[in-house]
């Protein structure tokens, strides 16, 4: 499989600085979100796709390293790259200074197929997951 993976830009807006004048801990997980999201578009499975293909996909582990702060107005590059997908969606992250390329943070999360109708977790990624990525490395 090639490996999938995209890149996307976000500004640390004010609304996300702590008393510290650095973006709090807890905002980084929404730029894993966005850039995620951009991932999920890749392999043309994103949340309104998950749900009409009767799964959710809830986050069941994140892992974080924080190396460096962020700061308000402060342009970042936020990469998302697919790791595993065939029994869970795995993705790891590289937050980075946009302008300089220094590395800020870096991180990986895992989902889990749930069925929408039983609730029973899925051990298999269900196959439109698996048709879709292939489709997607291949293209």
């Amino acid at each position: 499989m090639n490996e999938l993976s995209v890149s996307v830009e976000v500004e640390v807006p004010f609304y996300d600085v702590d008393a510290m004048d650095f973006a709090w801990h807890g905002h980084y997980f929404k730029y894993f979100e966005i850039a995620r999201c951009e991932l999920l578009r890749l392999i043309d499975y994103d949340y309104p796709k998950m749900q009409s293909s009767g799964y959710l996909w809830p986050i069941v582990e994140c892992h974080v390293k924080y190396v460096r702060p962020a700061s308000y107005g402060q342009k970042l590059r936020v990469e998302a790259r697919l790791l595993e997908y065939e029994n869970r969606i795995k993705i790891a992250y590289l937050i980075s200074d946009a302008p300089t390329g220094a590395k800020m943070t870096k991180a990986y999360t895992v989902q889990v197929a749930v069925d929408a109708k039983t609730r029973e977790l899925q051990f298999v990624s269900p196959k439109i997951v698996l048709e879709n990525v292939k489709k997607a490395a291949a293209g």
